[in-house]
Formats: C-alpha cells, structure tokens, sequence
C-alpha cells in the first residue's frame, strides 16, 4: 500500500483535473486558448511511465522557451514531493513535447546547480509563483532543460 496521505491524493487529483481541463480547452479551441499561461508558453510533455513503460502526458507551463531549449520547473505547486513527470524523464530522458500542436523529440536533463543558479531569477520573472513554491517545500525544486534531440 502506498505512503501518499488522503490529502495528499486529493491535491494530486485536483492537478489532474486541471491538466485535463486545460488539454480539452487547448482541443476544443484549436489552441487559440491557454497556449500560454501567466505569461509562460504551454507545452505538453510526454514521457515514458518508469514503472508502466506507457506513454504520460502532462501540460505544463515553460518560464523559458526560446526555440532550442525548454526549460521546466519540477514544483509541483510546492509539494514535499517531485511530479511523477519528473521521475519518469529521470529514469528515461528521451522526451516528447507538443508546442502549439507540433510535436517533436527533445532530450531532458536536471540542470546542475550552477545553471539552476543562473536560471533561477529568469523562472521567478516569469512566474513569481514559483519562488513561492520553493519556500513551502522542503525539497530543492529541480529544473529541467530540454534540447532538441538530432534525428
């Protein structure tokens, strides 16, 4: 049986429900509506499960997006634990991501410390929220960049 507190599970499902209502706004508009979100481009990351080996997908916000590299904040609103997304492209970095209705292959890594340091205040520009987040956890939020993975 798993560890995860009923609270817990409620939060985890409440991000489910808003995953999913914002992929069906995104269908149902033609992605005319929620492409971007605070401010932040909308991309869809698809992963594959590390435990299942089947295919997840999860919209997300991207504070940096600038062509050949996608950077992803693993907070999780500030959870104490890291998003499913984020273990799964650990455990396989070979990586999807859907932006504007084209999807493509990119390679996702954890950015080092040094990069998280210099990224850090271009994330908190583009969402102060996040800076919110990692004071209400006791983990280190992980920052992930993708790059275009070559044919």
């Amino acid at each position: 049986m798993s560890d995860v507190s009923l609270r817990q599970r409620g939060f985890d499902l409440g991000l489910k429900g808003m995953n999913l209502a914002h992929r069906v706004v995104l269908g149902v508009s033609g992605g005319r509506l929620l492409s971007m979100a605070f401010g932040m481009q909308t991309i869809e990351l698809h992963t594959t499960g590390r435990r299942s080996g089947q295919r997840r997908s999860v919209m997300l916000t991207a504070p940096i997006y600038d062509g050949d590299r996608v950077v992803l904040v693993a907070s999780k609103g500030g959870d104490d634990r890291d998003p499913d997304w984020y273990r799964n492209l650990v455990a396989d970095p070979a990586v999807a991501i859907t932006i504007k209705g084209v999807e493509s292959a990119w390679t996702a890594r954890t950015a080092t410390a040094a990069e998280k340091a210099e990224l850090w205040p271009r994330i908190v520009a583009a969402y102060r929220g996040y800076a919110g987040y990692q004071k209400r956890t006791r983990r280190d939020i992980p920052v992930v960049i993708c790059t275009p993975r070559s044919a």
